[in-house]
């Protein structure tokens, strides 16, 4: 595998306008709040996406450009753009917030929309605004969360364990993280963890160990959106606007509660471009 940083996008555009030619892939870095990904535009359907370990090398940190997901821009017959999202460890996964924040900036990029959008990702229609490198993205609705008395579960597009703890500094998040993730009652499908730290009544300190990449990420999306809907739930906060902080960075969620559970919940923070480049697979 060779890779190759490009600063001229007229060179990397030069391939009869595809990203792919051949076994060269042309791909663009994106970060949302340290959440990093490798984004493919696939509007030809070159890319090989059902090789998993491919992807995997792509996401590897010491073997490849390193990230902790791949996604693939493709057509939509429903929204301006498909997303299709895969773990770092080469399978698709489920929804993630970071990467569909990410996403979006790349789109716009592209020149696919202006400043609001519609696409498509897991069977879901998700509707996005940008202004400069601020992304709001709206989550789906969340209607059912459990409570169990060292925990709460819930949905955002993917599952969340969330656990509270005073001294969020002090937990040993991979190893903890890991065994929660492949323990009861998750064998079957696993889920992501968070451990929270109140900060104040409306800012909140997180740590996630991510399914997929198997290890702790510098933040997640899906998850600290529902570390402010469980947070919200335990009476733990009276805002609806909570901030997060992460890793690496903060992240700002707002929602309504309804007589079902909560709807309109949008998740904000950056999105920002970090290279591009191409590889050449040998």
């Amino acid at each position: 595998m060779k890779i190759y940083f490009n600063d001229n996008l007229t060179a990397i555009n030069s391939c009869n306008n595809s990203y792919i030619c051949s076994m060269t892939t042309y791909f663009y870095k994106y970060e949302g709040a340290g959440n990093d990904f490798v984004i493919i535009d696939n509007r030809n359907g070159a890319f090989p996406k059902n090789d998993h370990g491919l992807i995997r090398r792509y996401c590897d940190r010491k073997f490849g450009i390193g990230a902790d997901g791949l996604m693939l821009l493709e057509n939509s017959e429903q929204g301006d753009f498909k997303m299709i999202y895969f773990n770092a460890d080469g399978h698709e996964g489920s929804m993630c917030g970071n990467g569909g924040r990410c996403i979006v900036a790349f789109a716009k990029s592209l020149g696919i929309f202006d400043q609001n959008t519609s696409f498509e990702a897991i069977g879901e229609m998700y509707r996005a605004t940008i202004q400069q490198d601020l992304v709001s993205l709206q989550m789906t609705d969340v209607d059912h969360i459990e409570v169990h008395p060292d925990h709460v579960f819930l949905n955002t597009g993917s599952p969340h364990h969330i656990a509270y703890t005073e001294n969020l500094s002090e937990i040993d998040v991979f190893n903890q993280g890991r065994e929660i993730r492949f323990g009861a009652p998750y064998h079957d499908t696993g889920t992501n963890v968070n451990f929270v730290q109140k900060i104040n009544e409306n800012t909140f300190k997180v740590r996630t160990y991510e399914r997929g990449v198997e290890n702790e990420t510098l933040s997640c999306g899906t998850g600290v959106t529902a570390v402010a809907l469980a947070s919200f739930h335990l009476n733990k906060t009276r805002e609806n606007r909570i901030h997060i902080q992460t890793l690496g960075g903060e992240l700002l969620i707002h929602f309504e509660k309804n007589n079902t559970g909560y709807k309109n919940i949008v998740l904000t923070g950056p999105a920002t471009f970090v290279f591009k480049g191409k590889i050449e697979m040998s």
